[in-house]
């Protein structure tokens, strides 16, 4: 039988590697590649289905999920993951020296939806107590100015959210003390440039996240992988073809880094860091599948209910298809 030709594009992992270089194939499926940053894969998927299999914001997927609009099914393929305690910044002025102190805080962000916003907002609100409806939201660029979108959010009325001026950026309204704090998707110039006018919330971010890991169980699900729901409906046995690929392409990314023949990365410590991430996570660091990720899913489908972005929490068993669990 002909191998079904299928569209798909994903960002430059690792863990991607292996089908990129033809090291892994799906079975019954000839793959043509699109190598993407996410920023870029999602308006083309989400707008235009550009493609047949696309790497996908866990939280877009969820919230079409919860509106009953997703054009979409996922596999549990949970190509990016990172805790996010990290990217969250504060003016050192600005009176915040707990998380706490947020409250009543100009914070900005560049999209109040993505994952990353999401899984921020919900860990200040489950870990610190303070609850969107607390922060004024300021959403834009964060270093080059963007336009504000054409339709606005429909978010409930306690939520405040302004869409920053025409020509202003994140990292420029913080510098200029017009912002308190900015929960950043990539490391902000201004930090990057040594700007006394920036730190970070969590200085001791990896202590931090090492513990929200051991009490919660979460390891912050950034994106998915998903399949038209067209060719998903015409050939189900899509999914559990390309969750095994995926998977087989990450187990051969993993196991090369524990390696002392000679380092497969440019980190003088990997061993270390491989051994010590065991410790914490166990062997299978970052696992595919719904159970090691549940309180992760379950985390997510709630903050965007919490947050205004949903009108329901989606159960774990919806967001994948029987076939591919």
């Amino acid at each position: 039988m002909k191998n079904l030709d299928l569209k798909i594009a994903f960002w430059d992992y690792d863990r991607t590697r292996p089908l990129m270089d033809g090291r892994i194939s799906p079975k019954g499926i000839k793959l043509e590649i699109t190598v993407l940053r996410p920023r870029e894969i999602f308006p083309r998927m989400l707008q235009d289905q550009e493609f047949h299999v696309a790497e996908m914001s866990l939280a877009s997927y969820v919230i079409l999920k919860a509106h009953n609009q997703c054009p979409f099914v996922a596999i549990p393929v949970m190509l990016s993951k990172m805790f996010r305690h990290d990217c969250i910044y504060v003016r050192p002025d600005a009176g915040i020296s707990e998380p706490a102190d947020l409250r009543g805080k100009r914070i900005g962000l560049p999209q109040y939806g993505s994952t990353a916003g999401v899984f921020n907002k919900g860990l200040i609100q489950h870990e610190y107590g303070v609850p969107p409806s607390e922060i004024s939201w300021f959403m834009g660029g964060q270093d080059n100015p963007t336009p504000a979108p054409l339709a606005p959010l429909a978010l409930p009325a306690d939520i405040h959210l302004e869409f920053i001026p025409e020509g202003a950026t994140l990292e420029g309204m913080l510098d200029d003390r017009q912002l308190d704090a900015l929960f950043a998707t990539y490391i902000p110039k201004l930090f990057l440039n040594g700007s006394p006018n920036i730190v970070r919330l969590f200085p001791n971010f990896k202590e931090v996240e090492q513990d929200y890991y051991r009490r919660t169980g979460i390891f912050p699900i950034m994106h998915t992988v998903v399949i038209r729901e067209d060719v998903h409906q015409e050939n189900p046995w899509v999914a559990p073809s390309l969750y095994d690929a995926f998977t087989h392409a990450k187990d051969l990314a993993v196991n090369r880094l524990y390696d002392t023949d000679a380092l497969a990365l440019t980190l003088p410590f990997l061993i270390d860091h491989v051994e010590e991430t065991w410790r914490i996570f166990g062997s299978d660091y970052w696992a595919y599948g719904v159970e090691p990720n549940r309180p992760a899913l379950e985390g997510l489908a709630q903050y965007v209910v919490d947050q205004g972005l949903a009108p329901r929490v989606v159960s774990t068993e919806e967001l994948f298809p029987e076939i591919a669990l």
